[in-house]
């Protein structure tokens, strides 16, 4: 805590405590809305993501703001808000993220590999991704089309980011 003092520290606590709590009333009320990430700054700058399993529209950003702001008293701590949704070409950062996009194709980037396929599974623990390739025949000069999957942990992807076509 060096080089913030006490009273400070404790009303930036008791601030992110405040929209936490807002936050989460605000969401309970929209059980397709998920939050993505919240940052609070020490500035009091307040940053807020969210994802929909159906897609999120200017409506829920503009709720979720009016949640958060009127029951907070700039009087009391001057802040900035900003609520938004998950941008194309976004990282998925959690599983609920990865179930929604199922049948998408992602560009998932490993430790060792960087795959793009579809996905066609996602539960707690990996997701499954499938694709074709081409490949050397077993028998026989030249290469044939082959069917591949992987089942890949969450804790091995550094990043996987839906691809967008048009």
């Amino acid at each position: 805590m060096r080089g913030l003092n006490v009273p400070s520290f404790y009303k930036i606590m008791v601030f992110k405590e405040k929209v936490n709590k807002l936050l989460s009333e605000a969401l309970s009320e929209r059980p397709s809305l998920f939050l993505i990430d919240v940052t609070i700054t020490d500035a009091f700058k307040v940053i807020v993501t969210l994802d929909d399993d159906n897609g999120v529209v200017l409506q829920d950003c503009i709720d979720v703001s009016r949640a958060i702001e009127s029951n907070l008293d700039r009087e009391e701590q001057d802040f900035s808000l900003e609520v938004a949704s998950v941008g194309v070409g976004s990282p998925l950062k959690i599983v609920r993220q990865y179930k929604k996009n199922i049948g998408r194709t992602l560009i998932v980037t490993t430790n060792t590999e960087k795959i793009e396929a579809e996905l066609v599974d996602a539960n707690e623990d990996f997701i499954i991704l499938s694709w074709k390739a081409r490949e050397p025949k077993k028998v026989g000069k030249g290469k044939e089309t082959v069917q591949k999957e992987q089942q890949i942990p969450y804790t091995e992807i550094k990043e996987a980011i839906v691809t967008v076509t048009f």
